[in-house]
């Protein structure tokens, strides 16, 4: 079998990806050059050289055989199947316990680069926080007409259980993750800011794991800024965020579900890696105005749970009086002080979609200054101009549900047939403030061991953001998702993307 060079002639001639746009939750302008899209490859230029940041790893490409490359995908997978590193599918009968795709050509950033996007997610986390405070307190910008009050008052993601109740130490969201996309050398825009339960960081850490056993001369060779502290960062920052009622060392437990959800193996695997406890809702109740769970000797208090169940189901006593998940009157623990939430209760408003539009106005309102990374433009359906753009241009855009997630309930206009058009129209027009749109992104590639070789393929970025009354903590690098498929921009895991390790360059 040759080097890779052969292999990197192949990716060249397939830089630019000509089949349609199939799109996930993904917008923004695509390039065109003649009549097909065009993409900006972050690994080569457009003559076929390395851009800075993938100089060391092209050249080592240059004596690695892609027979050895597919070896080593393989025993990546026997790994991954040892470990026990699967997802859940919700409603499909053969998508229990399944793995995720890895692909094992990372995802390079230079560190100048990380550095600009480090401080625009600070300013965007530090600005939500303010957010959360301000609309569960006094209400300031709503008050200053930069926000309209029913956007706030009807959102079904706003929970007034949380009206004048701040938080231990002022943090609303303990673990935030800032999904990016890119366009261009230096274009970076914000695609959606997870505020609610952000999954994925066990993957980043498992990726950068299986890369370390498999590709150990590549780490002495090019100087990659390591990630395997976060679990420590993220107990700490847990800690730091103790109600005042906690006496000694913070008890840190973790939340979940239970074993069907489609991240118990995240889950537990954090719980692990922390030190901490995994309880599940019947493992806790309340003591002496205290969160207590369930040990060999007896019930013992809780400070900080880092909770992976939705507000609706986390006290059936205050919300879903049918949920079996949650614990009942944990509520009126928490405003009382007795324990601490991550992330609080009635995070999920801001990272609505109807909110994620107004990002920028809020950026500027509480901060003082610019938005350093830009939203996607977007089309709010519940105005009537905007209504009546995406009507008119609906196979043009992409339309997403205020409240969905993992790219279900939307509209990709570019690949939709008539019928799907037609049917989607009339949803829009029956309850279009259910809806936002945004035009068509053009994610930019980076490749991936194909069949032929390495080939293009679209990426997201997911990093990871602890917060805590005194620190934010942005982890160098975070998950990096990949559309596995030719053309494809689908990237959710669920919907048959993949995961890449992503590199950032000590400077």
């Amino acid at each position: 079998m040759p080097p890779l060079k052969t292999c990197a002639r192949a990716w060249r001639r397939d830089a630019t990806v000509r089949a349609p746009l199939h799109v996930c939750e993904i917008s923004c302008d695509v390039k065109v050059m003649g009549d097909q899209p065009t993409f900006f490859d972050e690994m080569k230029r457009a003559d076929g050289t390395a851009r800075p940041p993938y100089a060391d790893y092209c050249e080592w490409l240059e004596t690695v055989k892609l027979s050895d490359l597919r070896k080593k995908s393989r025993e990546a997978e026997i790994f991954f199947r040892r470990t026990g590193i699967t997802f859940n599918v919700y409603g499909q009968k053969d998508a229990d316990e399944r793995l995720i795709p890895f692909d094992l050509v990372p995802r390079i950033i230079d560190g100048k680069e990380w550095r600009l996007l480090v401080r625009g997610i600070e300013q965007r986390v530090r600005a939500i926080n303010a957010f959360l405070h301000d609309i569960y307190h006094r209400q300031e910008i709503i008050r200053a007409g930069r926000i309209p009050e029913h956007l706030i008052a009807q959102n079904e993601a706003f929970l007034p259980e949380m009206i004048g109740v701040t938080p231990p130490g002022g943090v609303y969201t303990h673990i935030v993750g800032t999904d990016l996309v890119r366009t261009g050398a230096n274009e970076f825009f914000v695609l959606e800011d997870n505020a609610r339960t952000p999954s994925g960081v066990s993957y980043m850490l498992e990726n950068r794991e299986t890369m370390l056993k498999m590709f150990p001369e590549l780490f002495s060779q090019i100087k990659v800024q390591p990630i395997s502290n976060y679990p420590s960062l993220l107990r700490r920052s847990l800690g730091k965020c103790a109600p005042n009622r906690c006496t000694g060392s913070p008890t840190v437990a973790v939340l979940t579900p239970g074993l069907h959800n489609s991240a118990y193996f995240e889950h537990a695997f954090l719980a692990d890696q922390m030190g901490a406890e995994l309880v599940e809702g019947h493992d806790l109740r309340v003591v002496d105005g205290r969160i207590a769970m369930r040990t060999t000797q007896g019930f013992q208090p809780v400070d900080v749970l880092y909770r992976r169940i939705d507000d609706e189901y986390i006290d059936p006593l205050n919300f879903n009086r049918d949920s079996l998940l949650g614990v009942p009157g944990i509520m009126d623990v928490y405003r009382s002080g007795g324990i601490t939430l991550a992330n609080a209760p009635g995070t999920g408003i801001a990272d609505d979609k109807a909110i994620y539009s107004y990002m920028p106005d809020i950026v500027e309102f509480y901060t003082g200054q610019t938005a350093i990374l830009k939203n996607v433009p977007t089309y709010r359906c519940a105005e009537a101009d905007s209504l009546k753009y995406v009507l008119e241009n609906l196979a043009e855009l992409v339309v997403k549900e205020v409240h969905g997630s993992g790219g279900y309930g939307m509209l990709v206009g570019p690949a939709a047939s008539k019928r799907e058009l037609a049917a989607f129209r009339a949803k829009l027009e029956a309850n279009p403030s259910n809806y936002i749109a945004q035009p068509t992104l053009a994610l930019s590639t980076v490749p991936v061991l194909a069949r032929d070789g390495l080939a293009p393929r679209h990426v997201d970025l997911r990093p990871y953001v602890l917060v805590s009354p005194d620190s934010i903590d942005i982890t160098p690098g975070g998950l990096t998702r990949v559309a596995m498929k030719a053309g494809s921009l689908v990237v959710n895991s669920s919907q048959g993307g993949g995961t890449k390790d992503t590199w950032v360059l000590e400077e």
